[in-house]
């Protein structure tokens, strides 16, 4: 696909004499030529997690051992095609991807259209937000699952349902959506919708504010929801993201200023031990770890390494 403007695309054509004169008179007669233009177009960042994908409930759904991933990584897909379709028809020029589930190569990529770049596998020093920065106007996150702290969710858990039992930023508990939430606060870019259970959506805005939602399941449980079907879900996602690009400036970004102080729960003793070990790390209790960074990006980073960081890791 070229999305390159007809003026541009006959410039490219024309010999070099030719093309600078087209050039120049485009300048002198005030019209944007196509890299200005696509500078002042929107930019869209899409995060995409599994667990509040329509109808996901359980492991079988979630990672490669379960007998029905296969067909969710092509749910979660639509999904994201979904997102894609909509923010194109509110004008986007640019949206990039971040597979920012389990392994992080979920998305089925020659599904992906051309123009559209993907972030794939870990580590990442951004972790879910891996490449947003300054240049996007709007953040979106889809398949999104409550926190460890909340009572309700399917699939409820922060970052490391097996490691960690509470994620703190400056005394507040944080979902996986606060923290992401924050990190593209950090560049001035606002969330602005947000689909998974009806859990999630509640604790997003309570957090961040009045985002659209789309509710794709109702929690029954753990394991259990009542749930909308693909075909529906899809739907109501492009809908969701329509409605949130048309009131863009209805959206603030969430901002926690640095320095922030992060506190990070582990349900075992030994992690926090030793990271209190670092002369910059305080043991808060038996569990707890605090770690104070300038900013949201140094509190990604430190994230990174108190949750994947092994001795014994290889290629």
């Amino acid at each position: 696909m070229n999305d390159r403007e007809p003026c541009d695309l006959a410039s490219s054509l024309l010999p070099p004499t030719l093309a600078a004169l087209a050039l120049a008179t485009t300048l002198l007669l005030g019209l944007p030529d196509a890299a200005t233009a696509q500078d002042e177009g929107l930019r869209v960042y899409i995060s995409a997690d599994m667990e509040g994908v329509t109808g996901a409930v359980s492991g079988e759904q979630l990672g490669p051992s379960g007998f029905e991933y296969a067909r969710f990584r092509g749910f979660l897909t639509d999904e994201v095609l979904a997102a894609i379709d909509a923010a194109r028809e509110a004008g986007a020029v640019e949206i990039l991807v971040s597979d920012s589930h389990g392994n992080g190569q979920n998305l089925l990529l020659e599904r992906m259209p051309a123009d559209v770049m993907v972030v794939r596998s870990w580590p990442r020093p951004l972790a879910m937000m891996e490449g947003i920065d300054a240049r996007f106007d709007a953040a979106i996150f889809l398949g999104y699952h409550t926190s460890t702290a909340n009572t309700r969710g399917v699939r409820a858990h922060t970052m490391s349902s097996a490691n960690l039992t509470g994620l703190r930023l400056n005394g507040r508990e944080h979902a996986e959506a606060g923290v992401n939430a924050a990190i593209a606060g950090h560049f001035g870019v606002p969330v602005v919708m947000i689909s998974g259970d009806d859990a999630i959506v509640e604790e997003a805005r309570a957090m961040l504010g009045d985002l659209e939602g789309a509710v794709v399941k109702w929690s029954l449980g753990f394991h259990s929801a009542r749930t909308l079907t693909p075909e529906a879900g899809r739907a109501l996602i492009r809908e969701r993201v329509a409605a949130a690009l048309a009131r863009l400036d209805d959206f603030e970004p969430y901002r926690l200023d640095g320095p922030v102080t992060l506190e990070l729960s582990y349900k075992n003793y030994l992690p926090a031990e030793i990271l209190s070990y670092l002369p910059s790390v305080e043991r808060a209790d038996a569990h707890t770890v605090r770690w104070t960074g300038a900013d949201m990006t140094e509190i990604s980073r430190f994230l990174q390494v108190a949750t994947n960081y092994a001795a014994n890791r290889a290629p």
